[in-house]
């Protein structure tokens, strides 16, 4: 339980961040190289390091070198843990909802 708490700190914690939501938008349709992903903001290269980094802890994101580069991937295993935990509270809230559904059409039948 110790490590799945951290595992969803890490990733909410991570995607609280409007640049490091920005990245993954950027990479969730084709990877990119460290370079290509720094030209879109006004972040030293280091600074764009510091995020990736955050997001590769995190688990949201995967590196892979090729050559001199160094290519960023989405890890869509990595948003799992906050999808299950999201889950959890939208069939909770599913099912209120449906049961005050039922509630206001027997109340609306009486009326």
């Amino acid at each position: 339980m110790v490590e799945r708490t951290y595992q969803l700190d890490s990733v909410f914690g991570c995607l609280s961040d409007p640049t490091r939501r920005d990245i993954l938008g950027r990479i969730s349709n084709q990877a990119m190289s460290v370079g290509a992903i720094a030209e879109h903001y006004d972040f030293s290269l280091a600074g764009i390091a510091k995020h990736l980094n955050v997001l590769e802890r995190a688990g949201l994101i995967q590196k892979n070198r090729r050559g001199k580069e160094q290519i960023v991937s989405i890890d869509p295993n990595g948003l799992a843990a906050a999808s299950d935990y999201l889950d959890t509270y939208r069939e909770l809230w599913e099912r209120r909802l449906d049961s005050l559904d039922t509630y206001l059409t027997s109340f609306n039948k009486r009326r």
